[in-house]
């Protein structure tokens, strides 16, 4: 049983936003493409966690604490007798390890071995459960998601699952017994309640309203150039069709998102959409759909 599953990150979704409506430099492009990347592998494991037959309790992307050292895990599994850790990575392409230098590098590149990493977060890990009196046992694992990828000269010896193997890994689950599922939903909430943010180590370029590009994207080729017909937001460049209410419901959300201080007004969003959408159409779907706070011309929604 999914406890806690997979979702897209506040930091992946603003920058996501950000991309459509302003020019990102390497940096935050090479941020952006990594947070996207480890979302669709933990993704792609997570649905096959579901499979299993078991009701184990699965917990996805917390980030916690532990005598102010912070640590991450991509996938926690609860059984009844041990906790098992996932590092989970989405690489693609040919891989070569160096079992000298204990490195991992493809012909282009040099990437963090992962194992290091995931030892450190079980360390962390097992002192945190230790200090609310949890003592279940540990099992660590990085899975390498991708089915394209290849780790050519790969050790025997180490805790790595490969992509063919994955299925075959996870089957074994399916022959354990679940008998203490009090005892486990009760690690499960801690782990759930000691989740906290990790917004302090967010990336965001630095950007202001009057610097984004304005406008209503198309929520599948996200162009810029769509038009209202009716009751319709129609994309200019694929032809996609989306009812008003929703795509501009979307658009609010992102304003939202990425101006989280500021009041949503109907000039506001009307500015956003970059005219695009009626004061009426837009009065009327944020009356429908949100809360507003006051009556006089200050009024807006939340």
């Amino acid at each position: 049983m999914i406890v806690k599953s997979r979702k897209k990150s506040l930091e992946l979704q603003i920058l996501s936003y950000l991309y459509n409506r302003m020019e990102f430099s390497e940096k935050y492009l090479s941020r952006l493409h990594a947070l996207q990347k480890g979302y669709e592998g933990e993704a792609l494991f997570e649905s096959y966690i579901e499979q299993l037959q078991n009701n184990y309790l699965v917990l996805s992307d917390l980030f916690l604490q532990v005598n102010s050292t912070s640590f991450q895990l991509d996938c926690v599994m609860i059984t009844d007798e041990k906790i098992f850790l996932y590092e989970v990575k989405n690489y693609e392409g040919d891989y070569f390890y160096d079992p000298k230098q204990d490195r991992i590098s493809s012909k282009s590149k040099e990437i963090t071995n992962p194992l290091p990493q995931l030892i450190r977060a079980e360390t962390l890990l097992r002192q945190l459960l230790q200090t609310h009196g949890i003592r279940l046992p540990i099992v660590y694992n990085v899975v390498f998601v991708n089915p394209e990828f290849t780790l050519y000269n790969a050790p025997k010896d180490k805790p790595f699952i490969f992509p063919t193997q994955i299925q075959r890994y996870l089957k074994q689950f399916n022959n354990y017994s679940i008998n203490q599922l009090n005892k486990n939903r009760f690690v499960a909430e801690k782990l759930l309640s000691l989740h906290t943010s990790d917004s302090k180590f967010w990336e965001i370029p630095p950007y202001e309203f009057d610097d984004l590009k304005k406008g209503i994207t198309c929520e599948v080729c996200f162009s810029f150039r769509t038009s209202v017909k009716g009751y319709s937001c129609i994309c200019i460049e694929c032809g996609h069709s989306e009812a008003i209410s929703i795509a501009l419901t979307r658009c609010v959300e992102e304003f939202k998102l990425l101006f989280s201080e500021d009041k949503i007004t109907t000039n506001v969003i009307f500015d956003w959409c970059q005219g695009i959408v009626s004061r009426k159409t837009i009065l009327r779907i944020l009356e429908s759909n949100y809360t507003k706070v006051g009556k006089t011309r200050s009024a807006y929604y939340k």
